[in-house]
């Protein structure tokens, strides 16, 4: 069994990405990024998760993030995908604007196991071992937005820790590292 891509240290800090299935651009609305934000708050205040930085894209989401009081960081990825995924699947099956309604649920049908599937398996964690890393890491999810051209700045961009990170007022408080 392959050691990639796993939770090894339960106290790190890891750069994870986690993506919806197919790569849907789901996320071109502020609905279903809301979704993403509120649950990204409620883990960090119930659920032990500690962010770092982070970044809402149109398909995925970037994280740097560790977990406490003894809880697993895969558990709590679980759990935050668990919810979502019900969450966003809701939120698209109810929402009459939604032009793409159709497309989408037929794509996150699961007919195997007669449920829909919103997120792709996979989560990616990578253990930061250094500042170097860190450093690296949250710069590269700060200037995804800016590398697809929503914003100039990264800064700019309001689903991201970026803001946080220039000492405004961001959507999610963060922990220091």
């Amino acid at each position: 069994m392959s050691r990639k891509y796993k939770f090894h240290n339960p106290e790190g800090y890891y750069f994870v990405t986690f993506a919806v299935r197919h790569w849907v651009d789901v996320f071109t609305r502020p609905l279903y990024k809301d979704i993403l934000v509120r649950n990204l708050r409620y883990c960090c205040k119930h659920k032990g998760l500690q962010l770092a930085a982070w970044c809402i894209m149109t398909n995925h989401i970037h994280l740097v993030m560790r977990a406490s009081d003894g809880i697993l960081p895969q558990d709590v990825l679980r759990d935050y995908k668990r919810f979502t995924s019900k969450a966003i699947v809701r939120a698209i099956r109810d929402n009459p604007r939604e032009s793409r309604k159709e497309w989408m649920l037929n794509l996150f049908w699961n007919e195997e196991k007669q449920s829909f599937r919103f997120w792709r398996g996979d989560n990616q964690p990578i253990e930061l071992w250094s500042n170097a890393v860190i450093d690296q890491k949250i710069n590269y999810i700060h200037n995804n937005p800016v590398k697809e051209q929503f914003v100039s700045s990264a800064m700019d961009y309001v689903y991201s820790s970026a803001r946080s990170f220039a000492g405004k007022k961001g959507l999610i408080d963060l922990e220091p590292l």
